[in-house]
């Protein structure tokens, strides 16, 4: 993993400066094992990482998989981007900030594994996604594969165009908790038929957090010629991965949730030799048909936000996307063995297939309910989920949750599956 002082000194620290949020971290680091499974266990370590975030601890947050709060080293560098761009808007922000967001753009290329000129900086997943959801020419009978499990705000999406443009959202079934990820493959391949001319499918779906197998999907649309749409909100940043795992043409992701960069931040990657036949969601001139920047010609808007990316992404690479994920599984685990094999206790969500995100529920008991009482009687917040199929509460501890939020989780678990809420 690179050192404060490597990213000081190198050409990747261009939007770095000295903190000592980073300067804690990198103490840290010194002392820590380099596999990636002890320092999972290393308490000693993840306290200094819980020292670098400003959090209200009178309450328990498991909805990082929502929004995640940004380190202090990201509030503090927002602060001064927004500071110095009032002091003369026009100038500071246009001339001597808003150049900096190519800085950025290179950084995450490298993070994502891809060239520079293939990364549109955006304001959220949801941006990235309808970017290529109304960018594809589709005409009346065309269809579009998608899951059952998919964004509610990506169906929103697909349903205004079959009443515009007359295309067919096809949703497949994919269960909560597959046995196999063959499962997942066939049921997208169930769905594609002569008339499919797009998929979207979610690296990680968002309401029980399965990793779906997104390589062998982008390959069963890339032998039939149907392009493939990577819904990576939930992905980025919260366990390893590249670009060249799945070979994708398209993918977008927020940058506020497991990057813990700014709100209202997120990226759009477009394979270089498919930007020219992608719209942009507003029009930009015929001479950047063939270049990146055309996904954000949004019109005015803070430089600060995209800037302060830089200051997420080194907190993240100190850090290591290894620990960090190794981290989430030992959290994970440590509250979901206690109430794994009990009775009345059922994941949706294969853990094999998993990482930060896992969706449980206590069967007799309303989720809504649940989620209330853990709010109301153990200053818990969860999200609840529901579908036709399945219902629970959604658990997404981070990096800063302590073992001894886990364990009041855990035992408040517990306690519901064995005694009730009432």
């Amino acid at each position: 993993m690179l050192s404060r002082r490597a990213f000081l000194s190198g050409s990747v620290a261009l939007a770095a400066y000295r903190n000592e949020t980073l300067d804690l971290v990198e103490r840290a680091l010194r002392l820590v094992s380099p596999t990636a499974g002890d320092t999972a266990r290393d308490e000693a370590f993840w306290n200094e990482i819980q020292q670098a975030f400003t959090l209200d601890r009178n309450v328990i947050n498991f909805n990082n998989g929502g929004v995640a709060p940004s380190p202090r080293v990201v509030q503090d560098a927002l602060r001064r981007y927004l500071e110095y761009s009032n002091q003369a808007p026009s100038l500071y922000m246009w001339r001597n900030l808003e150049p900096e967001i190519e800085n950025v753009r290179r950084r995450l290329a490298a993070t994502f594994g891809c060239d520079t000129e293939e990364i549109a900086i955006t304001r959220n997943a949801s941006e990235a996604l309808l970017i290529c959801l109304l960018g594809f020419d589709l005409k009346p009978g065309d269809e579009v594969v998608t899951s059952d499990q998919d964004y509610p705000r990506m169906i929103t999406t697909l349903q205004q165009r079959e009443r515009r443009d007359g295309i067919k959202m096809v949703q497949v079934k994919v269960p909560a908790a597959p046995k196999t990820l063959e499962e997942i493959v066939k049921a997208f391949e169930s769905g594609i038929t002569e008339k499919t001319k797009l998929i979207l499918v979610s690296h990680v779906i968002f309401m029980t957090g399965q990793i779906n197998p997104v390589h062998d999907i982008v390959e069963l649309g890339r032998k039939r010629g149907i392009p493939v749409i990577v819904d990576g909100a939930h992905a980025f940043a919260q366990f390893p991965f590249s670009r060249d795992d799945f070979n994708c043409d398209y993918y977008g992701t927020s940058l506020h949730k497991w990057l813990m960069a700014p709100i209202g931040t997120g990226f759009l990657y477009v394979r270089k030799e498919k930007i020219e036949g992608l719209w942009p969601m507003m029009p930009a001139g015929a001479t950047q048909s063939k270049d990146i920047r055309k996904f954000e010609e949004i019109g005015t808007h803070p430089a600060a936000n995209h800037n302060a990316i830089g200051e997420a992404l080194t907190f993240h690479e100190m850090i290591g996307v290894e620990r960090k994920a190794a981290r989430l599984r030992y959290l994970r685990s440590r509250w979901a063995d206690a109430i794994q094999d009990m009775p009345n206790a059922e994941f949706h969500t294969n853990l094999k297939f998993s990482c930060g995100l896992s969706t449980v529920e206590i069967k007799g008991i309303d989720p809504g309910a649940l989620a209330s009482w853990l709010f109301d009687k153990k200053s818990i917040f969860v999200t609840g989920i529901g579908h036709p199929s399945f219902k629970g509460i959604r658990v997404t501890p981070n990096v800063y949750t302590t073992l001894g939020e886990i364990d009041r989780f855990k035992n408040a678990m517990v306690e519901a599956a064995t005694k009730g809420i009432a």
